[in-house]
């Protein structure tokens, strides 16, 4: 069963019953787009009891807003009875609601004409209250209503305007965008985590350069990551910048990121330079930027507290930032450094940052290039490429009479080494290393 046919027979059984039912939505929105339906929501004039005494092994997730989830298969369909929503005190959610037996008077409520359309799956067709068809064909994001009384009810539709403008290459109309303007600064009203997940959609939705440019002109980004308007302006030495500042570079960056990229990625490229506005300095040669991933890393990882991400996460994001300007040198590096650069985690990441880097800036790939072919080469070796097995462990050591301590770390790491680069190939040739190059540590001394 897919969730479109349980949707339906949602939709066929309350009518039966003698209830409303439509399709309502993102999943109407979509299905005029001709985009792809991840999620299908239902709208009734039945009461959650009314819906659960029809499925009654329904959830009820929400029974004082009206939602009820019904299952099956695998499948989960969101039903929602019709209402009119009291005040939103909290900019978040209203401090309750009025069930309706009009569904005019249910999208009235809802975010966007876009998304107030409703479908009738049996007699297949729309049905529009608020000019929502219209709109999607104009290709506008338009708020229903009275824009800053919708903006008033939930802060985090700011950011959803943005969202849905970027994904679809949408204009978000006047009045709705002088809206958002004037309540920008309320977007610090919402919870973090809500903010980070609204972020994290705008940079993998394929739109990202559209959603920050959108972001800068609602006057939303100075509020939600200073440390990114703080790029706008900034110079870069034309010799290996010419398209621009460091906010422009950005932008280009994030216009190549591919939808469904891991967020993390998208993270990395937006934060990979945002310790460059704090380290500008125009020296005698050229402009320099002495320091930046430095500052960079520190900027980064408090973006990542303030917005909630998670340690691994985190760590990745910061691993993006930390080791983006190492590309430079791999040409130079010994086999056994780059075999360690290679292996990072999630190290694809890193290549594909690299790429966006040089793509959005100079266009020299000889480094991506040489990397994607020593990758190729290290990975078809029959030692084991990046990730050998250790020729020598703590336990050979201290089997060949060495006593742990703090010199096991240096004197493996030094086996690994000349692992990589094919100096040794055997334990005892490993052992024999040991012994040469630490001649300090004697066997039980």
């Amino acid at each position: 069963m897919t969730a479109e046919v349980l949707a339906r027979s949602v939709v066929e059984e309350l009518r039966r019953a003698g209830h409303e039912a439509y399709f309502v939505g993102g999943c109407v929105r979509d299905r005029l787009l001709d985009r792809p339906i991840k999620d299908f929501d239902v709208a009734t004039d039945a009461t959650p009891q009314d819906v659960k005494m029809l499925f009654p092994d329904a959830e009820l997730v929400g029974a004082a807003f009206g939602v009820v989830l019904v299952k099956a298969g695998g499948e989960v369909v969101e039903v929602a009875t019709y209402r009119v929503d009291h005040e939103y005190s909290d900019g978040r959610r209203p401090d309750g609601v009025t069930f309706t037996r009009s569904a005019e008077e249910d999208v009235q409520r809802r975010d966007f004409t876009i998304n107030g359309l409703l479908y009738d799956p049996v007699e297949r067709r729309v049905i529009d209250y608020v000019g929502g068809r219209k709109d999607l064909e104009a290709g506008i994001i338009r708020a229903i209503g009275e824009p800053a009384r919708r903006f008033q009810e939930d802060r985090l539709r700011l950011l959803r305007a943005v969202r849905f403008a970027a994904r679809f290459g949408f204009t978000i109309e006047a009045a709705t965008l002088e809206a958002m303007r004037a309540q920008a600064a309320r977007i610090a009203d919402i919870a973090a985590e809500r903010i980070r997940d609204e972020l994290n959609r705008i940079l993998t939705e394929g739109g990202a350069r559209r959603g920050f440019e959108l972001l800068d002109e609602s006057g939303l980004l100075e509020h939600v990551l200073p440390e990114i308007k703080a790029m706008q302006g900034v110079e870069q030495p034309p010799q290996f910048h010419p398209e621009g500042d460091v906010w422009t570079h950005t932008l280009i960056m994030l216009e190549g990121l591919a939808a469904g990229c891991e967020p993390t990625l998208a993270m990395g490229v937006l934060l990979h330079d945002v310790g460059k506005p704090g380290t500008f300095v125009r020296a005698p040669d050229r402009i320099r930027f002495d320091g930046h991933v430095e500052l960079g890393v520190e900027l980064a990882t408090a973006i990542c507290r303030r917005l909630r991400y998670s340690h691994a996460d985190t760590e990745q994001i910061l691993a993006l930032v930390k080791n983006h300007m190492r590309f430079g040198h791999v040409q130079e590096m010994r086999e056994s450094k780059l075999k360690r650069f290679l292996r990072m985690d999630a190290f694809d990441e890193h290549l594909e940052l690299h790429r966006l880097d040089c793509s959005s800036s100079h266009g020299n790939l000889d480094n991506y290039d040489y990397v994607r072919r020593r990758l190729d080469e290290i990975r078809s070796e029959p030692e084991g490429g990046l990730r050998p097995a250790p020729l020598l462990t703590g336990r050979d050591l201290i089997a060949a009479g060495y006593r742990p301590g703090p010199a096991f770390q240096p004197m493996l790491e030094a086996a690994e080494d000349a692992q990589l680069e094919g100096a040794v190939h055997t334990t005892a040739e490993a052992l024999e290393l040991v012994r040469l190059r630490f001649p300090g540590e004697r066997p039980g001394g």
